[in-house]
């Protein structure tokens, strides 16, 4: 019985670990990565060909993205998962493969006029397509034989509709072991989800710590933040802009938007209109908002509004915007609005173009509801940078730049030490992944200190012996060079002169028609700086 820590590891994204028992070899999520990367992940140390099955925990993309990647280099196995996730990675990894095909035939566009080798996308509509034939979805509680001495139950996360805590039991050769994947755990109260389900006792424990080193702090009231942010940028006659996860994150947002209407808790804004504007969150709101078969993973609010009839994320003003066209229109409407659209990071998508057209306005809040990255547009916008660079064009910041606290669809340290402390007896061993670089350590040290189980955070490519209980391989740590260009740091001062300036040119025009007197007096001033430097 063996483990290989794939991806994810001191990483928040690109989750996959290789378990190999009783003959058999089960990846465990088969996710892609996303943003910066920090380390070197080892490659799959088999053909995908040789992989039994893929059971997943969920599916965000930094979970299941790289599924048809393994289909299409010969995967044909089951991938075990809840009907949620079933329903989710139809529209997601669809997407998904959409973007590849559209990146692979701009790059051949370039690389035919200069005479390059074509690029190969990482895989295709097809690929995807054969992928989604091989869900096996079963529900939370259920024990699946997966193979002879291998059964596989799923728990809810509490993260993501559909999101599972995996439980392994394997017998081998005499030999009895368990082991539990958190997977993804969720924030506890949250609309529309219930909370993590606690765990069993087990031998072993794969656990995320992508708050591992942080608390979110008393549950505080979303609806309450909400309506000050939307209040205070209505009455300055600017829109909210949010970027916003496609799917999970957007349908929470859209849960609070029909309360704060329903409740008018926007005086004099009532009939804000709220777009949603990605064509993969309007898919996935309409999975949220009419399957009945979806209704069993709600929360019992969400399903006493269901059963008056009530949908929880349908509401007056809503507009969902699909098309490109739809799209362009958003921003030429003055009407103070709120603009939710993905990507959640702002590293792709939609959401860079609001942020072209609102990042600049004073009366514009850019309002983010979930975790950043690191080297992602949205972590240098909450970090405080002044200017960032979108399509090629140094945009200034002059927006607004608030985060609804609390909001996470992530455990905090509080709330992944109780999930770890529901089992009454001792792990053999806790590992301690999904999480950034340090964070990885820090939560691990505070689980041996505090709840005395043995814990660490294995680096890609570590192999372990649940048998033996001992690393039997211990990878090479290869940290990704960054090289600088040489004249990085000027450059960088300049784009803040390159910025100062296009902030002059937009103060000049907003006193457009002022006195006279004072028009002069301000070019005076303007003249008398560049006489300074034309020196």
């Amino acid at each position: 019985m063996k483990l290989t820590f794939l991806g994810a590891a001191h990483e928040v994204t690109g989750s996959s670990t290789l378990l190999e028992a009783c003959g058999k070899k089960i990846l465990i999520d088969c996710g892609m990565e996303q943003g910066a990367d920090i380390y070197e992940n080892c490659a799959l140390p088999i053909s995908p060909s040789l992989i039994d099955a893929i059971c997943l925990t969920h599916a965000h993309i930094d979970h299941s993205g790289m599924i048809p990647a393994m289909v299409a280099k010969g995967f044909s196995g089951p991938i075990y998962t809840t009907e949620a996730t079933g329903h989710l990675c139809n529209i997601m990894l669809r997407d998904s493969a959409h973007i590849q095909e559209f990146e692979a035939e701009w790059r051949n566009r370039k690389a035919a006029r200069a005479g390059k080798e074509p690029y190969v996308p990482l895989y295709t509509m097809a690929d995807a397509m054969r992928a989604l034939e091989l869900f096996d979805v079963r529900p939370y509680g259920e024990t699946v034989q997966l193979f002879d001495g291998i059964t596989m139950t799923l728990s809810d996360a509490g993260h993501l509709l559909g999101s599972a805590s995996i439980r392994f039991n394997i017998s081998e050769d005499g030999e009895s072991k368990s082991i539990i994947f958190s997977g993804d755990l969720g924030n506890v109260d949250r609309p529309l989800i219930r909370d993590p389900q606690m765990p069993e006792n087990a031998d072993y424990v794969v656990v995320e710590s992508t708050y591992g080193n942080r608390h979110h702090g008393e549950r505080p009231d979303y609806l309450s933040q909400l309506v000050s942010i939307l209040t205070d940028t209505f009455t300055r006659g600017g829109n909210v802009v949010i970027p916003a996860f496609a799917v999970g994150r957007t349908q929470e947002l859209l849960f609070l938007m029909r309360e704060i209407k329903e409740k008018n808790l926007v005086p004099g804004f009532g009939n804000f209109p709220v777009y949603v504007d990605s064509p993969l969150a309007v898919e996935a709101t309409n999975i949220y908002s009419r399957s009945s078969a979806l209704w069993g993973y709600y929360d019992k609010e969400t399903l006493a509004l269901l059963e008056r009839g009530v949908n929880p994320i349908r509401f007056e003003g809503l507009k969902l915007s699909v098309t490109s066209d739809e799209s362009k229109q958003i921003n030429f409407d003055n009407t103070p609005k709120v603009i939710i659209s993905a990507s959640g990071m702002c590293e792709a998508g939609r959401i860079r173009h609001h942020l072209k057209h609102n990042l600049w306005r004073e009366d514009s809040t850019v309002l983010f509801v979930g975790y950043q990255s690191e080297g992602t547009v949205g972590r240098k916008l909450t970090d405080g940078e002044s200017v960032v660079r979108l399509f090629n064009e140094d945009i200034t910041v002059r927006a607004k730049i608030c985060s609804l606290a609390g909001i996470s669809g992530h455990a905090d340290q509080g709330i992944l030490m109780r999930w770890l402390g529901a089992m009454d007896m001792a792990p053999k061993m806790v590992f301690v992944n999904h999480g950034e670089d340090t964070v990885c350590d820090e939560f691990a040290a505070e689980i041996r200190s505090r709840l005395g189980f043995d814990a660490c955070a294995p680096y890609s490519g570590d192999e372990f012996d649940l048998c033996a209980a001992e690393f039997t391989f211990r990878a090479p740590v290869k940290k990704i060079e960054k090289k600088p260009r040489p004249d990085s740091r000027a450059q960088t001062v300049f784009d803040k002169l390159l910025a100062a300036g296009k902030r002059l040119l937009a103060v000049i025009e907003k006193n457009r028609g002022g006195a006279n007197k004072d028009l002069a007096k301000f070019t005076s001033q303007i003249n008398d700086l560049c006489d300074k430097y034309d020196k």
